[in-house]
Formats: structure tokens, sequence, C-alpha cells
């Protein structure tokens, strides 16, 4: 019987505990709902916590540390005519090192070399660029933008360059809008209102269709093709050569600004204003003169002097308002 009754007993327990059963069943269901919820609204609480982090993070890096872009040219380096190529260089390289502090993006407009050409041979005159070249990939390892446009000096690059800095290259003048302006960017060799036939009298005109067949020449694939060929050595004593000529010339007689009614890149500025092609900004290099000119339809042109001799640049802020700095 004592056997029974603990079974009965036994029996009689297993049933009772079947409403405590519900009720720790609806308990452990409120606290696994509460659990749920708690852990939705922490994950949530969470959520917002770092997207607001991250949203403040990039807000905060955007405006404050990746706000400035810059704009640089003609620093001719390697250029016979310059007394130490190597400080030269060194003093180029110490500059975007303090534009990488705040640079989004950085644009060289041309004739950052004062003469490049990309041979089929191997050229070992390449490695006096190196420095250079590193800088600018660093910068580009960076997140910043680095863009190279080609000059009267530099245009023969058929991919090497691009693929030695990481740079975008670019052969052609380009419109960009940045912080809510337009800005037309461009070397400025070879640019002309669309009336200069008539607006320039007869030794004007012909020096410029003499500088005209020459940019003919050296842009002619043939011709570039026949060039390449060269050993390096042969084509680099003609390049550099020629091109010492050119920037001896230039500082025995440079060429003052003439004046808004005479300015080639000022009067191309107004043409296309007067064509309906507005920008806020108009940047140049090419003249190696430091010019930063409002003109009637309310656009700016800037002619960025050099990075050689002036040491001078522009920078855009994040408001769009634009500068011209001196660099010493």
């Amino acid at each position: 019987m004592e056997q029974r009754h603990d079974v009965g007993r036994s029996q009689t327990r297993t049933r009772l505990p079947l409403n405590y059963e519900n009720y720790a069943n609806y308990e452990n269901y409120e606290n696994y709902v509460n659990y749920v919820n708690y852990a939705n609204y922490a994950n949530y609480a969470n959520y917002v916590n770092y997207a607001n982090y991250v949203n403040y993070a990039n807000y905060a890096n955007y405006v404050n540390y990746k706000k400035m872009i810059y704009f640089l040219s003609d620093a001719h380096l390697g250029s016979l005519a310059i007394e130490n190529p190597w400080l030269h260089q060194k003093k180029l390289i110490s500059l975007l090192e303090e534009m990488s502090q705040d640079a989004a993006s950085i644009y060289m407009l041309g004739d950052m070399f004062d003469f490049w050409m990309e041979y089929f041979m191997r050229d070992s005159k390449k490695k006096i660029f190196l420095p250079f070249c590193k800088e600018i990939r660093k910068l580009t390892s960076k997140g910043i933008h680095v863009h190279i446009f080609t000059g009267n000096h530099d245009l023969w690059t058929f991919g090497g360059l691009a693929e030695l800095t990481g740079a975008d290259i670019h052969f052609a003048p380009c419109t960009i809008t940045r912080y809510g302006k337009t800005l037309y960017l461009a070397h400025g060799d070879g640019l002309l209102p669309s009336n200069w036939e008539t607006l320039y009298p007869k030794e004007i005109r012909k020096k410029i269709k003499n500088f005209m067949r020459l940019r003919e020449i050296f842009k002619n694939p043939f011709l570039q093709f026949c060039f390449r060929c060269l050993p390096p050595s042969w084509g680099n004593k003609i390049g550099y050569t020629w091109a010492k000529n050119s920037r001896l010339k230039e500082l025995a007689k440079p060429c003052p600004y003439k004046g808004e009614d005479k300015e080639e890149l000022v009067l191309f500025a107004k043409d296309q204003e007067q064509q309906g092609n507005h920008r806020d900004y108009y940047i140049f290099g090419h003249r190696h003169i430091e010019l930063d000119l409002q003109i009637a339809s309310g656009s700016r042109v800037v002619i960025l002097g050099d990075c050689f001799k002036l040491w001078t640049y522009a920078k855009l802020d994040n408001k769009g308002h634009l500068t011209l700095c001196n660099y010493e």
C-alpha cells in the first residue's frame, strides 16, 4: 500500500504542476517577450547610436578634413633651366604633403614635367621623377583624388603615368561641379575666342597659326609613334633641349598680363559666357602669371602662375570660395 500511495502521490504531483507549468510558461513567455522587446530595443538603440556615430563621423571627416580642392600647374620638373632640380622636386613634394592634410582632390593643370615621353624602350631618365610619382601614389592610396592634365610639354603619355601614379589623366579641358560651383579646367594652350581670326592683327594671327601647326605635329598619332621608337637617349636630348630653350626664352623675356581686352584666356572665357556656357570659375595654367579676374558675367578667370618660379596655387573650400595662395 505504501508503495501505491507513493505512486499515487507521485501521480498527484504530476497533475498539480500543470497550472504551475502554464504559469511558468506564461512567465517564461512574458520574460521572453520582454527580453525580445528589450533586445530589439537595445539593438535598435545600438543601431541608432551606431548610425548616428557613423553619420557624424562621416560628416565630421568630410567637413573638417576632406574639404579642400587644390589646383596647381607648371612645375616643369626636370627642366635643364632650373638650377637645382632635386631641391625643386623636394619643394613640390612638400607642397603636396601640406595639401594632403585636408585635400579631397588635387588637380594638376598641365606641364608638371618639362618633358615627358613614354618610349617603347626602357627610359632610365624617368627615375629622376620617382619621388614625385611616389608622392602622388601615396596621395591616391589615401583616397585623395589626383587629376593630371597634359600640357604642351608633357602630353606624350600612353598609360605609363597613370599606372605609375594612380592618378586620372586628362588630355582635354573639362567642366566639373564641386561644392555648388561649376569650374572649367584646362592647361590653357590653344584656347582662343571663336572670333580670333578677325580679332587679332596679321602678325599675331601668324604666330597663333604657327603654334597651332606645332600642336598638330605634337598630337599626330603617326609622328608620336615614330618618336616613341627612338632610343630614349636620343629622344630626351631633343625634348629636353627644346624645353630648355623655351624656358630660358620665357625667363629672359617674360610675357606679362596683357590686359582684359587682350589676354587670350580671358577672351576665351568671355566668349564662352557669351555663347551661353556659363561657369563660375575658369581655371588655367600655361601662362606663368598669377591672375584672379571677375568678368562681366560674374565668372572669375583664374590663372594659377606656376610651381617653379612664382610658387602659386589655388584652393576651393567646401563653401565654394576660391582663393589664390603662395607657397614659401
